[in-house]
């Protein structure tokens, strides 16, 4: 008699499931994924509960269902509620990722705090920290109403009979990598564990209307550690970004079903926990230098929030047969495409010289509408020639030297006339979408040759 396959092999990508290792995955086409494991052991239970709900399933009509919006809980943080899309939604899992020590535990514990002080029933499952540990953390945070419960443990049974005893309104699970499913042989954080896990408090949140925030560590490439199907099976993702020895923070929204995606939100990092940046554009712009050639203030829109942002090159000539290119904060290929099209469109020579361009504050942003800003820059640097303080500029430039418009112009527009800023160089094309804002210049440019004779 043949023995039953003890070992199977799953992708740590996509969660592809197959009996012998495969180099590449059929599932996501990505190589060396796949580990082995365990085989699960079908339970029983499990069989009959999705019998049960065979027999329970019905469809329903398109014109039938109840489409009226569910009121949210809001967590009196505008900064998070914004990337939330507007408060806690019942019934959501929400998947919050971040780097060790970035603050993930002490967000979420603020939250606690404003939604038990707002009535409503908070239970806080921790499997890394002890009870003393997360009362010492709450003591600097401040004050907690009596129906905050905490829980450490690592069982995903017990976990399941205590959020169905309590019935919490909110539900917060530190860290999905640590909870373990006994019928499954495999450690805690496999792929097996990890999928499990989300899937039977997915059931939860959705059965029971409870909202669950679960807390997932990160690899080395900065994605939540296991399999990438983690995140399609979760309402919402977010992604805390930033340095851990730096004061700021930046929650941003990769995925969220109830609102809008890549919003950010601007959180300070102090003594009494994570402070929301009310204006995050003046925040970053703070101890811009005055009078220094290199230094260009740009726009980008991330989500539906504006965000001003100084960026510095810095052009010398290079003591090496290749020059140096370095960037922070933007891509690099960037960087080499935007230098090639300066030096072939405007006749500059800088195949001898190293740039430097950095993105001041931290932030990392992919948007192409910084490109004109970076080229001023980069430019600026070179010539030695200072730019006005109160000059900002925006476009994406194509590989022809044109300078292409943007979205939300007009937004860009505002946010920088609210912080003083009295000229704003942008694509001609966006001219007919902006209002003349008070006291700011509006000068639209066909190409980066006019606007690098602007300088």
């Amino acid at each position: 008699m043949a023995k039953g396959k003890t070992t199977v092999f799953f992708c740590q990508n996509c969660g592809y499931e197959s009996s012998k290792w495969m180099g590449q995955c059929p599932g996501c086409k990505e190589w060396n994924t796949m580990v082995e494991e365990k085989a699960p052991a079908k339970s029983k239970s499990s069989a009959g509960g999705s019998s049960r709900r065979q027999e329970s399933s019905v469809p329903t009509s398109l014109t039938a269902v109840d489409i009226q919006e569910e009121e949210r809980m809001t967590t009196h943080m505008a900064e998070l509620d914004r990337v939330l899309g507007g408060g806690i939604v019942p019934g959501s899992l929400t998947l919050v990722g971040g780097d060790p020590g970035i603050g993930k535990s002490t967000l979420l514990l603020q939250v606690c705090r404003h939604m038990a002080a707002d009535g409503h029933k908070v239970l806080y499952i921790s499997g890394e920290e002890s009870l003393r540990q997360i009362k010492i953390r709450a003591n600097r945070i401040g004050s907690f109403a009596d129906n905050l419960f905490l829980l450490c443990e690592t069982s995903l049974e017990i976990v399941e009979q205590t959020i169905r005893s309590q019935m919490p309104a909110i539900t917060i699970i530190d860290s999905i990598q640590t909870m373990y499913h006994e019928e499954i042989s495999s450690a805690p954080g496999s792929v097996s564990q990890v999928r499990e896990s989300t899937n039977v408090l997915l059931q939860l949140a959705k059965g029971l209307n409870i909202s669950v925030f679960i807390v997932g560590h990160v690899t080395k490439e900065g994605t939540v550690a296991g399999p990438r199907v983690l995140e399609h099976m979760v309402d919402t993702v977010l992604y805390f970004e930033g340095d851990r020895h730096a004061s700021y923070r930046i929650l941003r929204g990769v995925k969220n079903r109830f609102g809008s995606t890549n919003e950010i939100g601007v959180f300070e990092m102090k003594e009494e926990g994570l402070v929301e940046v009310k204006n995050a554009s003046e925040f970053m712009l703070s101890g811009k230098p005055e009078g220094a050639s290199g230094s260009v203030v740009s726009c980008s829109m991330e989500g539906t929030r504006p965000m001003l942002l100084e960026i510095q090159a810095l052009v010398c000539r290079s003591n090496f047969g290749i020059p140096r290119r370095q960037a922070t904060g933007m891509d690099f290929n960037r960087l080499n495409l935007l230098m090639a099209v300066l030096e072939k469109r405007l006749g500059l020579q800088m195949s001898d010289c190293d740039a430097y361009v950095n993105l001041a504050g931290g932030m990392r942003i992919m948007e192409p509408a910084i490109d004109l800003g970076v080229s001023m820059a980069v430019v600026s640097s070179f010539k030695n020639r200072v730019i006005d303080d109160k000059t900002i500029a925006f476009g994406e430039i194509g590989l022809s030297g044109e300078v292409r418009g943007v979205s939300m112009a007009a937004q860009r527009v505002n946010e920088a006339a609210k912080l003083g800023f009295t000229t704003c160089i942008l694509p001609e094309v966006n001219l007919k979408q902006v209002k003349s804002a008070a006291g700011m210049k509006l000068i639209g440019v066909k190409s980066v040759q006019d606007a690098i004779d602007l300088i």
